[in-house]
């Protein structure tokens, strides 16, 4: 099998999204090869054991060795600058492996409030379970990373942007802070994708995805990855992977290649029609606020732009109302009478779609978290896809009026 360059042969982001890790067969397939084969046959006895010892490279089990899947991670690391990548079946398994490789019990988390709720979940519901302690703080805020640290710290992790409030966190004061305490400093990159951030370049230890979002694209499978230094991913993250078994498989993975090779043409064209809608959103009486890195009204616009070569396609508005109540039917009247966009709480799909995530991703938090998290009642969020900015803006306009 002969191979493509990778990431440090100074080709561009749209020549590397298509054709890095590329391994021909000796059929000289074009299109990447589906290897649906759970296990793999070896030439000898002593290959065997030299492959299960770890002393011969190739593939063993598709549990944690597959060419297809290779090809996938190899990709995506020439993408974000990375030494490796590992893939996982999901982005949460991708948290999870990086948890279950770092922590014991003991050990002090510091995590963005502003995050995913099933992330919240995660680190307050089922890793307390095993004396992993977890202190939530706002991510915009270097300040508050900084007092919530304890010489029991062994982990930050933050998304940036945020889900779904879009909030920015200074990754350089975010990597000196896990310097000196000696801790890993995890950035979830799904918002961005490497095409707009590459949060390794500042110094992050890890970058994660949920595959399943932008690298993907078109909402038809899971993934999840975790990328960094070689001898992290190889000597801490696969023993996770070989013996809990959160493995990508590889058709998905192989969907997730052809994702990978409209990414760069994906992700620009829908953030700049996010940064059309968020600008139209903005002027609607209705609306009392929107939360979106590329307008000059966020309180992270120039820290967005420092750090990001665009703002994203997903965005947050809030909508007038007395009281929580109030807000939540008024939100719901409007996610009710859209037409076109799809009621659904994915994102990163070529399709727009929207949701409360009040009632949604973030349902199963407390009250207080969400509160925490600035999720209230009157809060959509937007995941903007390929159509037409005029047809979404004609959408959310008749649903606003009703």
């Amino acid at each position: 099998m002969d191979s493509t360059p990778d990431g440090r042969d100074g080709f561009g982001l749209e020549t590397l999204a298509v054709r890095a890790g590329t391994r021909r067969s000796e059929f000289g397939e074009h299109s990447e090869a589906l290897f649906l084969s759970s296990s793999f046959v070896f030439e000898s006895a002593a290959r065997a054991a030299a492959r299960f010892a770890g002393t011969d490279d190739g593939n063993v089990y598709s549990r944690f060795t597959n060419p297809t899947v290779r090809m996938f991670e190899e990709r995506l690391a020439a993408l974000e600058g990375a030494e490796d990548c590992l893939a996982t079946s999901s982005g949460m398994a991708a948290i999870l492996a990086i948890c279950l490789a770092t922590l014991r019990a003991g050990d002090h988390v510091i995590c963005a409030a502003n995050v995913f709720g099933a992330t919240v979940q995660l680190f307050t519901t089922l890793l307390s379970r095993f004396g992993v302690d977890t202190t939530f703080v706002q991510g915009a805020d270097p300040g508050a990373w900084r007092a919530a640290a304890t010489a029991r710290t062994r982990l930050l992790f933050c998304e940036t942007p945020s889900n779904p409030l879009t909030e920015i966190v200074d990754l350089e004061a975010f990597v000196r802070l896990g310097r000196e305490l000696g801790a890993y400093t995890v950035v979830d990159n799904c918002f961005c994708t490497p095409i707009m951030q590459r949060p390794l370049e500042f110094g992050a230890d890890m970058v994660m995805h949920s595959a399943t979002k932008y690298l993907d694209g078109q909402g038809r499978v899971l993934g999840g990855a975790v990328l960094g230094r070689r001898a992290f991913i190889r000597d801490a993250l696969l023993p996770v992977l070989r013996t809990a078994g959160p493995t990508m498989s590889a058709f998905n993975a192989w969907v997730l290649l052809k994702g990978l090779e409209t990414l760069p043409l994906r992700l620009r064209a829908q953030s700049a029609a996010a940064t059309q809608l968020a600008g139209w959103l903005a002027d609607q009486s209705d609306v009392a606020r929107v939360y979106f890195p590329g307008l000059a009204s966020h309180p992270q616009f120039a820290l967005a732009r420092r750090q990001q070569s665009g703002p994203g396609a997903v965005l947050a508005f809030e909508l007038e109302g007395a009281s929580p109540a109030e807000q939540r039917e008024r939100a719901w009247r409007v996610v009710d009478n859209v037409k076109l966009m799809s009621i659904t709480a994915n994102l990163g799909d070529t399709r727009t779609t929207i949701t409360h995530p009040a009632s949604t991703t973030h349902s199963r938090l407390t009250p207080e978290a969400r509160d925490r998290a600035g999720i209230r009642e009157g809060l959509l969020r937007i995941a903007v896809g390929l159509e037409s900015v005029a047809d979404l803006q004609r959408d959310l306009a008749q649903a606003l009026a009703r």
